[in-house]
Formats: C-alpha cells, sequence, structure tokens
C-alpha cells in the first residue's frame, strides 16, 4: 500500500522513525517528501512546494497522512510564530476540498495541533520573548483558567495578581492572538470532517496541563466535536511527535480491515493513575486513547490480544530520566520490575509478540528495565522497544511498531530495537546529561546552541554510544555486531539527535 506523508517537521523522530517502522512491514510503502523541502526549526517549509509534491504524487496512492501544522504554517515551530490571515486558512481548507473533489475515495488522515504552552521559559522553540516570560505567560494562563474552574489559594491568588501585574502586555496580546488564529483553524478542521473532505482528525496536545491555555482551547474543541457528533472520526490526547506513527498505524488497520487487540501489563500497581509529566491525564487514559486513535481495540484478556503492551510507568513520583541515579524510593518501593520483567518474558516465550512501552521516566529510558530484560536474554525478543520523549511520543511509536511489524523480518526489528536503545536510553537518558555538563569548560556551547562544533560533538557522541552499549548489553543481540554508529544534530543542540547505525548480522 503506497501512503503519502506530510510530518509535522523534519526533525528524526517525525520522519525517521516513522520510516524504521514502516520498513519492518511487509505491504507498506511510505512516500515522504525530500527534508529540504521540510524547512528547518523555525524556518518555514514553502507550502506552495508542498502542495505540488502531494499533486505529484497523489494520483497512485492508496491514502494521504498530513500535517495541517505543516501545510499551513510550514511546520511545528512556525506555528508557534506566524502571522497569518484568514485567507492562508482559508486557501488551505480549499487545497484540501480540491483534493477531495479529484479523488472522491481516497482516504485522508489529518493531525492538527493543539498549541501548547511549554511551563517553562525558553525560547528556543518559542517567540523570543518567551525566554524571558514563558513561565509568568503559563502560570497566568494556568491560574485563571483554575480560578474559575475550582478557586484559588489565597497564595495562587496572590501569585497570579503579581505576574499579572509585571507581565507585558504587548506579549500577552501577541501569544494570545496568535493562540486564537490556531484555535479557528482547529474548528475549520471539524468543519471538513463534517463536510466529509477530512476521513480522520487528530488533535495531540503537545506539552498539556491539567489548567491554563491549552486545557481552555481543548474545552472549545471538545464542545464542537460534541455538537457536530463527530466523537469517532475525531480524536482529542495528549501527544505530538508520535501523530504521525498513529495515523500510519489507523490507515494501515483501516486498509487490512482489521482491529488488533492490545492487552496491557503494568510494572506498578498505582501507574496506570499517575499523570505523567508534560500531560494532562493519567496514564491508562491516554493509553485508551492511543489504541482507539490508532484504530486497534483494548483485548479483556491476555489469551485475546494480538499484543502484549508493557506499559513501565512510575511507583509513584515521575522524574526526569536524567535523575535516576537519585531515583525516588518509590520507583523500587512501588514497583516489582523483577515479577513485571518476568511476565515479559512468559509471554515473549508463549510465542505473543510483547512491545515495551518505558514511560518510567521523562525523556528518557528505565536503566533497570534494560538490564532486567537483558539478563532475562529477552531484549532482542521483543517487537518494539521505545521510552523516547513523552509518555505519549513512547506510547504511539510503540503501538504502531507492534501492530505493523512483519515478525518474518527479525533484522529490521532487532535494527529498531538497537536504534530505541542508543537513543532512546543511552543517549537521552545518561550522554546528553553528562556531555552537556562538559559544557562548562566550553564557554561558547550551551545545551540549545552547538554552533559550530556539532560534528565535534558528534563525533565523541557516536565513541560513547558504541561503548555503552557494548558494555552494557551483555546476553542480548548476540548475533549482530555494530559496525558504525553515526550521529548528527538536526537542530543543532543536544536535545535530540539523529542516528545511522550500521549492522552486521550473522557470522560474528
Amino acid at each position: 500500500m503506497k501512503i503519502l506523508y506530510i510530518p509535522i517537521d523534519e526533525r528524526p523522530c517525525n520522519i525517521e522513525y516513522v520510516q524504521r517502522i514502516a520498513q519492518t512491514s511487509s505491504h507498506i510503502k511510505l512516500i515522504c517528501p525530500d527534508k529540504k523541502r521540510l524547512g528547518r526549526k523555525k524556518e518555514a517549509a514553502n507550502a506552495d512546494g508542498l502542495w505540488k509534491w502531494i499533486e505529484d504524487n497523489v494520483a497512485t496512492a492508496e491514502a494521504l497522512i498530513l500535517s495541517i501544522d505543516m501545510l499551513l504554517y510550514g511546520g511545528l515551530l512556525p506555528s508557534r510564530l506566524h502571522h497569518l490571515t484568514e485567507a492562508a486558512s482559508l486557501n488551505l481548507a480549499n487545497r484540501l476540498r480540491t483534493i477531495r473533489t479529484n479523488y472522491p475515495d481516497l482516504p485522508i488522515y489529518a493531525s492538527n495541533l493543539i498549541m501548547r504552552t511549554p511551563s517553562y521559559s525558553s525560547s528556543d522553540e518559542e517567540p523570543d520573548y518567551y525566554g524571558q516570560w514563558g513561565r509568568e505567560l503559563f502560570l497566568r494562563a494556568f491560574l485563571q483558567d483554575k480560578q474559575s474552574r475550582t478557586g484559588l489559594l489565597e497564595s495562587e491568588a496572590a501569585q497570579l495578581f503579581k505576574i499579572s501585574s509585571v507581565l507585558p502586555a504587548e506579549y500577552i496580546n501577541d501569544y494570545e492572538k496568535r493562540r486564537e488564529f490556531n484555535l479557528k483553524v482547529n474548528m475549520l478542521m471539524l468543519d471538513l470532517i463534517e463536510e466529509g473532505v477530512l476521513t480522520f482528525l487528530a488533535f495531540p496536545q503537545d506539552d498539556s496541563a491539567e489548567y491554563g491555555y491549552t486545557a481552555i482551547d481543548q474545552k472549545e474543541v471538545s464542545k464542537k466535536r460534541e455538537d457536530l457528533r463527530l466523537y469517532n472520526r475525531v480524536h482529542i490526547y495528549p501527544g505530538a511527535d508520535e501523530v504521525g506513527a498513529t495515523l500510519l498505524t489507523r490507515v494501515y488497520n483501516s486498509i487490512k480491515k482489521q482491529r488488533p487487540k492490545i492487552y496491557p501489563i503494568w510494572s506498578s500497581t498505582a501507574g496506570p493513575e499517575l499523570i505523567p509529566l508534560y500531560e494532562d491525564r493519567p496514564f491508562a487514559e491516554s493509553m485508551k486513547a492511543h489504541i482507539l486513535a490508532s484504530g486497534c481495540a483494548l483485548a479483556n484478556s491476555p489469551d485475546d490480544a494480538d499484543l502484549i503492551l508493557a506499559y513501565n510507568t512510575p511507583g509513584r513520583v515521575m522524574q526526569e530520566s536524567r535523575e535516576q541515579v537519585q531515583k525516588d524510593i518509590s520507583y523500587s518501593s512501588f514497583r516489582n520490575m523483577l515479577m513485571f520483567t518476568e511476565q515479559i518474558t512468559d509471554f515473549v516465550q508463549a510465542g505473543k509478540g510483547v512491545i515495551v512501552a518505558d514511560s518510567a521516566y521523562a525523556n528518557g529510558g528505565d536503566k533497570e528495565l534494560i538490564a532486567l530484560l537483558d539478563d532475562a536474554q529477552v531484549l532482542d525478543r521483543l517487537l518494539s522497544y521505545k521510552g523516547w520523549n513523552t509518555n505519549c511520543n513512547t506510547l504511539g511509536t510503540t503501538i504502531c511498531q507492534g501492530v505493523l511489524a512483519d515478525r518474518r523480518k527479525t533484522e529490521s526489528i532487532k535494527e529498531n530495537l538497537i536504534y530505541h536503545l542508543l537513543d532512546d536510553f543511552f543517549y537521552q537518558a545518561e550522554i546528553r546529561q553528562e556531555m552537556t555538563m562538559g559544557f562548562s569548560n566550553e564557554s561558547n556551547l550551551t545545551y540549545f546552541d552547538l554552533k559550530k562544533d556539532a560534528e565535534r560533538i558528534s563525533i565523541k557522541r557516536d565513541l560513547l554510544l558504541e561503548e555503552r552499549f557494548t558494555g552494557f548489553i551483555r546476553s542480548s543481540f548476540n548475533d549482530v555486531k555494530i559496525e558504525q554508529i553515526k550521529t548528527y544534530a538536526p537542530w543543532n543542540r543536544m536535545f535530540e539527535c539523529g542516528i545511522q547505525v550500521k549492522l552486521r548480522f550473522g557470522g560474528l
């Protein structure tokens, strides 16, 4: 099946992750524009050029997966920086209507983010003023929303008054004007679903919180969805960078006329009810949302399941992965990792497809889990391991890998496992922090700007990744030799890295 895919930006998590998953399938030919067409970080892509690419390729496609953020704003970050007018959004809607007119039976799956509001001050991905006033912009809306819904403590009311008295009005106006435009675009996409122009629409929420701007916008989108009774064709849930994978899973299941059943097992009793960092609802609710959005179903028992989702969650308190050297005691006292590993091992040995969503920490994998799975000699027998960025980033790509993977393509599956062990655990949880701390002796470098030293930094990272993998993984991938690891910095910063890994299978 030939599927055209327009991602939300050009980073590896939105292109290469999805391409790698597609390569483990025997049925999918995923067609994506060249990266050069997709802009770079805050530099917007040329929307007219992308529409020309769609027009040139759509005739032979069986489905389209489109990022509205890319096709309208030119990418994820430009959606937070633009000064577009209504004419641009109406032009987008008419172009989508033209595709529907010309190809009345073509499935068109789209995503459009509910604009995020980070809780910290940084202008790396936001307007310049967010570097100084981002925390205050977030808190002002958070407290105002909470005040209207549940009321504030006296200390919170005082905090709101203080913030409101110092936060420059021009920054509030600029930020809220852009949010208002983006919300109108969200509403327009709901109209296109109602018209039948779009087949399915996902509204992921990036960096969401229980109160504040994102929650306010979500309420408006949810109300219109309810008024139009579009529950089954419009899904709203936390996430962002995994949305391409989620929509690919849904397209695949739809074309195959199947609905795989997924049975979850949890590393902790309290885990399902905890709310992960950067998200607005408990793990279990996000799991249900992602299973449904991907076109799958929740199994009632493991015997009925096509896949076993091994969900690694915190015990009681969630930390960043870099902090696990000093992890909260509840990671031990409120979890039983030995039993969790035994469950995974039993399912693997019984021939079940096991996929691991490693969401115990934010922004990286769990060292204890990986060591236990390696010791049990099942790490290389999983269908998927992922533990990157936010819980829902991990979850959406985990489900996609499990559904699409052809178990006969063992080398492709193992290559994906190794890729995400290198990236999600060894880099995100360990090496990233260690290397950044070393910048204190290199005053020209920062976490968000590698200046002209990105290649030198990447060479050092290459060596560390190979060294850590070889030293830590003792009982798995014995039939695989890593011949080369080559990394790069897509946005010239430390947060993410692209990885090219060359492996040799057998005959070691």
